[in-house]
């Protein structure tokens, strides 16, 4: 049976040479010959982190592939990932990321797709690659492509695509993540309406699920940002906080309205609600603060946010971790559906077959882990590890 192996197939570390910041970059698979991955930048950002999140893209990629369903044109990548040390805010930042992105131009041209992540939005990412000399963040793929003039034209006007002031680049994760949780909901007997939400987070991808969840009939109670946890048992305004964000997802607390509070940061964690969304960083739930967690379910909207030894103790405690290389592939799909030519550049068909896939996907695994006796995790790695053969077989998977 094909299996992932211990060790990426590429993993660097690259040293600015103005600020002396480190950046990484991890290949974990290539799947004919190209990775899929984005780009995130923190401060504390680490090597290690970095082929985390490259593993999970490799599963991302896997647990999209469905070899009995009808051929489609998207086909399964590699899984890859990239990682800068800087706080994003620093006046220093888009230097070392337009010097990050011309160091990676070898590997960007032919094996690493990569976009926006944690800290970085797409239009800084094309804007900065464009600096560097490339043609576009995604150019290693266009040999797969059966058009790559109509494929790109479909993907930038995807892009210039919004609804209801958000661009549909931002939205489709959150549709995902939400559909994810909407699944959870449905298969326990739980009703949309009223089901209380917290999330860490009101980024591109906390923000789209706190919409999404919001429109579904869902009440979000707790919303956290860098300046700490925004609260109201009765519900918050989720349009009004969207509107009052800034580029990194701060929200103006002048926006607060009547009844909503402000509380510590880690207050999130501990809200008296259903669903707990961690939609912010990595590492967020340890093995000492999951303690305070009471939901039903947590749904990792961020990648790697509970850490392993969290997970067991919330499993130990009853409480379900949807996986985010299950619930937050919806991103990274999405471009590849569109690119690809499997959907056009409209929202509505968009989050249709976002919503359509997700479903699919969350059922399958939920399914496979009540069949198992284990958790979601576990039972999407079992899912990966059916599908790799065939991928093998029909692709090439190259170690």
């Amino acid at each position: 049976m094909q299996s992932l192996s211990p060790a990426p197939l590429v993993s660097l570390t690259w040293t600015d040479h103005v600020t002396g910041t480190e950046g990484y970059l991890v290949v974990d698979r290539l799947v004919r010959g190209v990775s899929s991955g984005g780009l995130r930048m923190r401060k504390g950002c680490t090597l290690a982190e970095v082929a985390g999140l490259a593993r999970g893209m490799t599963m991302k990629e896997a647990l999209h592939f469905d070899a009995g369903a009808p051929r489609t044109r998207y086909i399964p990548l590699g899984g890859s990932k990239g990682g800068i040390d800087c706080d994003p805010r620093d006046p220093a930042a888009y230097g070392v990321l337009v010097r990050f992105l011309r160091a990676m131009r070898p590997y960007i041209e032919n094996v690493w797709t990569t976009g926006e992540d944690l800290g970085l939005s797409q239009d800084l990412v094309d804007r900065a690659a464009a600096e560097a000399g490339l043609v576009s963040t995604v150019q290693a793929v266009y040999p797969l492509l059966d058009d790559e003039v109509g494929a790109r034209r479909r993907l930038a006007d995807a892009f210039a695509v919004t609804v209801d002031g958000i661009g549909l680049d931002e939205l489709v994760g959150g549709c995902g993540v939400a559909e994810s949780t909407l699944a959870a909901l449905d298969r326990a007997g739980v009703p949309h309406l009223g089901a209380r939400v917290s999330l860490q987070g009101l980024g591109t991808m906390g923000g789209a699920t706190a919409r999404f969840l919001s429109r579904a009939g869902l009440s979000v109670v707790a919303v956290a940002d860098i300046k700490g946890t925004i609260a109201n048992p009765a519900g918050l305004d989720v349009e009004a906080l969207l509107a009052a964000r800034d580029a990194h997802g701060a929200v103006d607390r002048r926006a607060l309205g009547d009844g909503d509070q402000e509380l510590p940061a880690d207050a999130w964690l501990a809200a008296d609600v259903e669903v707990l969304v961690p939609a912010a960083v990595s590492y967020a739930v340890d093995a000492v603060n999951q303690a305070s967690v009471t939901a039903r379910w947590v749904v990792e909207a961020a990648n790697m946010p509970v850490l392993p030894e969290a997970e067991t103790l919330l499993a130990e405690r009853g409480i379900t971790v949807l996986p985010d290389v299950v619930v937050n592939s919806g991103t990274n799909a999405w471009w590849w559906w569109t690119l690809f030519g499997d959907i056009g550049p409209d929202a509505e068909e968009a989050f249709g077959h976002t919503r359509r896939s997700m479903r699919v996907l969350t059922d399958r695994v939920l399914e496979r882990a009540a069949a198992d006796g284990c958790t979601p995790r576990a039972a999407a790695h079992a899912l990966v590890a059916d599908r790799l053969p065939v991928m093998a077989e029909r692709f090439g998977w190259y170690r």
